[in-house]
């Protein structure tokens, strides 16, 4: 019986697999059947906090086991390689980065590729946070620089200004996400767009949501997508 869903994993398979560009392989799981109706409903702010409880108790062990349980059920599926955000911040320290890289090795024997990308859900600004990143981003263990703008509010160009330093310096990508919240009061697309450009940073950045900008009337959204365009 002719099933398209086999007809498409099949054909992407023989292209070379799927690639996964945004994953947060470190907290998966942590919704589960039995919180999954409460936890959707959370607004976003919510959803932060909700995943620090996890956090604040976690191992390196427990995140192993979400780590290689996802990568498993990425390669089950027909996915060959994957961009996974990682916390690092003062809730949970170095905890998902160290068990990011144990599964790197890990993830490799088993031909999937894992990137590693700072998640900042708790700002780049405050001394404490920034300290973690620096240090991270010293000792060479991350291959992107995660963004998170609403993290350091009212600081947002501050927060992008100082990721946007940091990958010049550093020599990596950003991975920003920005206008979440589905409200025409966010702008953060076009913030980030500019601050890229400023940066000169043209082609090394990666805008990621952005549902926001669809709140927006049609002469803003082309605006924003040629500074996009503009910006790489």
């Amino acid at each position: 019986m002719f099933n398209p869903n086999n007809e498409l994993r099949e054909k992407v398979v023989q292209k070379g697999g799927y690639i996964n560009a945004h994953a947060h392989f470190d907290r998966a799981f942590t919704v589960t059947a039995e919180n999954m109706e409460q936890v959707v409903n959370y607004h976003l702010f919510d959803k932060w906090d909700f995943v620090d409880k996890f956090k604040r108790s976690a191992s390196v062990a427990d995140y192993l086991k979400n780590f290689e349980r996802a990568i498993l059920t990425k390669l089950h599926y027909g996915v060959v390689g994957a961009l996974t955000f990682v916390d690092i911040d003062s809730v949970c320290g170095y905890a998902a980065l160290e068990a990011a890289h144990l599964s790197k090795q890990t993830a490799n024997d088993l031909g999937f590729t894992l990137k590693i990308c700072s998640q900042a859900l708790k700002g780049v600004i405050k001394p404490s946070e920034n300290r973690l990143l620096r240090d991270a981003l010293e000792k060479d263990k991350l291959d992107a620089i995660g963004g998170l703008p609403r993290a350091d509010a009212p600081y947002e160009q501050a927060h992008l200004d100082e990721i946007l330093y940091l990958g010049k310096t550093y020599g990596k990508r950003v991975h920003v996400h920005v206008d979440q919240l589905n409200c025409n009061l966010e702008r953060e697309t076009e913030l980030l767009a500019r601050r890229v450009m400023h940066a000169g940073m043209e082609g090394r950045a990666t805008a990621v949501h952005g549902i926001s900008i669809a709140c927006h009337n049609k002469d803003y959204r082309k605006d924003v997508y040629k500074m996009s365009a503009d910006a790489g």
